[in-house]
């Protein structure tokens, strides 16, 4: 299962299950939230058809949307996948919103209709709140069919603040906040980070020789790579400012591949990781590498900005596997 949040939306037919989601998908998306919808149909579906659900919730702002049913899976595979499987695919949202699969142990929100004379899908236990038009007799979070403000609320307030203990990156009002971390232990800290940046043969052997008017490109990046790392906070809104106990630039020239590898490894004994800095270096050398040869090349690309392996934390090491 996915280490993401997850709320679901549990409803028959004809409730109002997708237009509740779509309106809860716009106000999340105004807190900054990323956020994948998820949608389980019990027959053929088609996607991204104006008017359709997929359509619906992208133009909502869904970073990622999702639907499965027993004969496809969007994005688009052949057979169904488990619920499990769906969530482990979706990856760098806050929060995943799911609109069916009543029967998988998810918190769930319960919806009916009293126009469709079929109540909720499950005994009211089963719910985490209701959203309804009828009459309930319940201690649950209940809210109108037309809530979708206060049903954001809760979800932010129920699945972002109080139960998940490592998502800690809003505050109550569900706003970006930087973690406080001065309860964590001082460790060891390492991270390592890559980028490469894409030339044309004539600018490699420009690069390669030294020839570009600028300067040597190779020099000038490493030292934008340092500067880079030591101003991370002022260009990462959430970071903390770190003393940083050492940061290695290296370049070197792919012949094969017509690029400049760039790595940056930066460390520190401190309470948070130094992840940014590393990315930031290995980001800020690249666009070095590019203003230094933009004069004879603008179609330079900058692409595989990674990290490639760090340690320490309480979220433990890391070691990215290269594919070729």
């Amino acid at each position: 299962m996915s280490d993401i949040p997850v709320i679901a939306f549990a409803a028959y037919s004809g409730t109002g299950k997708t237009t509740l989601i779509e309106q809860v998908v716009r106000i999340l998306k105004k807190k900054g939230l990323r956020l994948a919808v998820l949608k389980h149909d019990g027959h053929r579906f088609e996607i991204d058809h104006e008017g359709k659900d997929s359509w619906r919730f992208t133009k909502a702002g869904a970073d990622i949307t999702m639907l499965s049913s027993s004969e496809q899976t969007a994005c688009i595979e052949k057979g169904e996948l488990s619920l499990a499987e769906l969530l482990g695919k979706i990856k760098n949202v806050d929060l995943i919103l799911v609109e069916g699969y009543k029967n998988e142990k998810l918190p769930q929100i319960g919806l009916a209709r009293k126009a469709t004379g079929k109540g909720f899908t499950a005994d009211l236990s089963r719910f985490v709140a209701l959203v309804t038009d009828c009459e309930v007799n319940t201690d649950l979070p209940c809210f109108g069919l037309d809530e979708a403000e206060q049903v954001a609320e809760f979800i932010v307030e129920k699945m972002l603040v109080k139960e998940t203990k490592d998502f800690t990156h809003f505050n109550e009002e569900g706003r970006a906040k930087m973690v406080d971390v001065g309860e964590k232990p001082q460790s060891r800290r390492t991270a390592v980070a890559a980028a490469r940046v894409l030339v044309n043969r004539d600018t490699f052997d420009l690069i390669r020789s030294g020839g570009m008017k600028k300067g040597d490109v190779l020099t000038v990046a490493q030292v934008a790579g340092v500067m880079g790392a030591k101003r991370t906070p002022e260009l990462i809104p959430m970071c903390h400012p770190i003393l940083i106990d050492g940061i290695d630039l290296s370049l070197h020239l792919d012949e094969a591949r017509c690029s400049v590898e760039i790595e940056a490894a930066v460390t520190c004994d401190g309470r948070t990781g130094v992840e940014m800095e590393a990315l930031t270096a290995a980001s800020t050398a690249a666009l070095t590498v590019y203003d230094m040869c933009k004069a004879v090349q603008k179609d330079i690309v900058i692409s595989d900005i990674r990290l490639l392996r760090k340690t320490g934390g309480v979220h433990g090491d890391f070691q990215r596997e290269e594919r070729q």
